[in-house]
């Protein structure tokens, strides 16, 4: 008889990896605006990608050290749609989340 490993375990069967689903189910993306840290300072990750963003569309004046989570956020994800990364599958950015 074979046993289920992940009986009992909360983890689905047919993927026992589930951080390595490349569209994990759930409530993986939330709107910043929904965020319950979206007000704090922006992360060290987020002003790093920010800077390097803002240097590769040449707009130098989008990067505000001062920015919260939430407008870092929003800025990368422009930055991002601005340079195409998005749709280039160039999308793999340090986490920038609550």
């Amino acid at each position: 008889m074979t046993r289920d490993k992940t009986a009992g375990t909360g983890r689905d069967s047919a993927n026992p990896e589930p951080k390595r689903d490349p569209h994990p189910p759930g409530n993986t993306e939330k709107d910043a605006s929904d965020w319950v840290s979206g007000g704090e300072p922006m992360t060290g990750a987020q002003a790093s990608y920010l800077k390097t963003l803002t240097e590769q569309a040449r707009q130098p004046e989008a990067y505000d050290p001062e920015l919260t989570k939430a407008d870092a956020s929003r800025r990368i994800d422009a930055l991002k749609a601005k340079l195409g990364l998005a749709r280039l599958g160039l999308a793999s950015d340090p986490p920038h989340t609550a």
